[in-house]
Formats: C-alpha cells, structure tokens, sequence
C-alpha cells in the first residue's frame, strides 16, 4: 500500500504499524511518480490502540515441533522480508533470548526464487548466531502447506486467521480452543492445509495506524474521513451483537470467534494523532531485524500529527 499511497492511487490508508514505519523510516524512501506529485506520505492517526496477536503455528502432523523452545534454528516461513510475519520473528527471538544484537535472520529466499535477498546482505556469513532461517513464501497458503512438506517447520499469522485451520485440536503450545470439527473447503476456495498452534506472541506496539499523502495532512478532507472513523468506532461498540453477525456472517468467523475477538481489541475513542514511543518502540524492532539500516529519517519528517504520550484514547 506504501507504493500505491506514494503514487498517489491511495490518499488515506489505514495498515499494520510496522509496515507503514518500515516505509517512512527509511533513508531514502523512493520518489513518487505520481501526477499529483505527492511524493511521500505521513502517519496521521491511530486505528487500534491493542497489540496484534500473532498465533505461532506448524503442520498438524509435526511432531518435531511442539513447543516455542523447539524453533531455534528451524526454518522460520515468511510472506516477504520485510512484513510482519518477519519482523515478529525478530520479536520472538527477542523475547526468548535468541538474538544478538545487529544480526539479522539468513534467509532460504533463493533456494525458493522468493523476494528479498539483497536485504539479507552477508547474513550467512554470521550463520551460527541466528536464530531461524527465513522461507520466503508469498502468501497464507504457502504457509500452511509449507509446514505440512516441511519446507518450513513454522510460521507466524495473526491468531483467528489461523485458528479456523486448527481444526481438531492445537499443539503442545496451545491453548486447546482450536475447535472439535475438522473443516473441508469447497471447490475454488484453495486447500485446507491444517495446522496446530505452538504458542503466540504480541507485538508490542499498538497494531492499525493511519496514514495520508503528505499534501493532504490537515485537510479539510482527511479530517472529515477521521470524523467519520470516530463516528463509525463509536457505533460499532454501541451495536455489539450487529458487529457479532456481520463478522461471523460477511467474515466467515465462527460466532464464538467474533466474540472472542471482541473482547481483546480496543479503537481509539479519536483516531487522531500516534504516539511518538510507539513509533520509536518500532523503528528499534525494525533495525533489529535488518529492515531499517542506518539513521534513519528522524520520526518528525513522517509523522502528521503527534500525541500527547499521557493522553487517554
């Protein structure tokens, strides 16, 4: 969404924090192309002021893997590097113990024709002190059915996404809500690939922020569309069992789900403004994980509208 914002096809975007950070914090972000010659773009809002739940998950049928402890050194499947389902890997390692400071993960990239190989630079010249070593596999799927073969031994994905392929149970890790019945999907809606849950993990930064072309900060137009997102948070948490049926019904969640899902996520009371600890809490993950390199730009240059860091939402 970075690219399209910056050429001016999008004009407001609401995405994942880290993705939005890992664009604008760069050194040199690309110029634009765009006709309206917007050739960047800023933070102006928060979304959601919860974290993201990551379900860390591997092939149902894996018995190698059944605990968090057992990942170091495995094979650790990606969308891209760079996303989040990569830089929650650095999050983990983290957590966990694993990470030396300016290593960066090795990647299996080439061995798969995936993205990102010239962002791992050296990696492997440092082979022994990382963690995991990245499978670049595009897309959910591929995830699922690469756990399965064993092209990677796990994956991480936000939690109810993944939970609906748990199907009959979850791993050593999990929490034993995967659901009793095995789902079968119809013709046309891809393979089941199941999966089982070893662990989860948060980010620890709030998760949705909202971004605009910078020629449009301020504007009449993008605050009338922060009014509306104020406007609509407030209708959702006042019609909480329409919310229910819309996302069991238009969402394909189970009820149970949606519920669930309720109770841990939390808007903003006003969108407006982000945290400037948030983003800093970001950009020092992000170098972590080798996706921001250098300096950096400082996090005034990219962001629209700052909060107070004590102020209530």
């Amino acid at each position: 969404m970075a690219t399209s914002v910056r050429a001016g096809d999008i004009d407001l975007a609401i995405g994942l924090t880290e993705g939005w950070v890992a664009a604008l914090a760069a050194p040199h972000p690309p110029s634009s192309t765009s006709s309206s010659g917007s050739e960047d773009f800023k933070i102006i809002g928060t979304y959601v002021e919860s974290p993201l739940c990551w379900a860390i998950s591997t092939g149902r049928e894996r018995g190698d893997v059944r605990k968090v402890r057992d990942l170091r050194g495995r094979k650790m499947g990606v969308s891209r590097v760079g996303s989040g389902s990569y830089v929650m890997g650095f999050v983990l390692a983290e957590r966990e113990g694993w990470l030396q400071l300016g290593s960066r993960l090795r990647s299996g990239a080439e061995e798969g024709g995936g993205e990102g190989d010239e962002e791992m630079g050296d990696a492997d010249e440092n082979k022994e002190a990382q963690p995991f070593e990245v499978k670049v596999l595009q897309n959910f799927e591929n995830l699922r059915k690469a756990v399965g073969d064993g092209t990677a031994d796990f994956f991480m994905w936000e939690y109810f996404t993944s939970k609906r392929y748990y199907g009959d149970g979850v791993g050593g890790g999990g929490d034993g809500d995967g659901g009793g019945e095995k789902k079968v999907e119809g013709e046309g809606e891809g393979v089941f690939y199941p999966i089982k849950k070893v662990g989860e993990i948060y980010t620890p930064w709030s998760s949705w922020k909202i971004v605009a072309r910078k020629d449009l900060v301020g504007s009449s137009e993008v605050e009338e569309v922060l009014e509306k997102l104020n406007q609509g948070i407030k209708w959702f948490r006042e019609h909480e069992e329409e919310a229910v049926r819309y996302i069991s019904r238009e969402l394909d969640y189970e009820e149970a789900d949606a519920r669930e899902w309720m109770k841990g996520v939390r808007f903003a009371d006003d969108v407006r403004g982000v945290r400037r600890s948030v983003l800093e809490r970001t950009v020092e993950t992000l170098k972590k994980a080798g996706v921001l390199v250098g300096e950096g730009r400082k996090v005034e240059e990219w962001v629209g509208s700052m909060r107070d860091e004590d102020e209530e939402t």
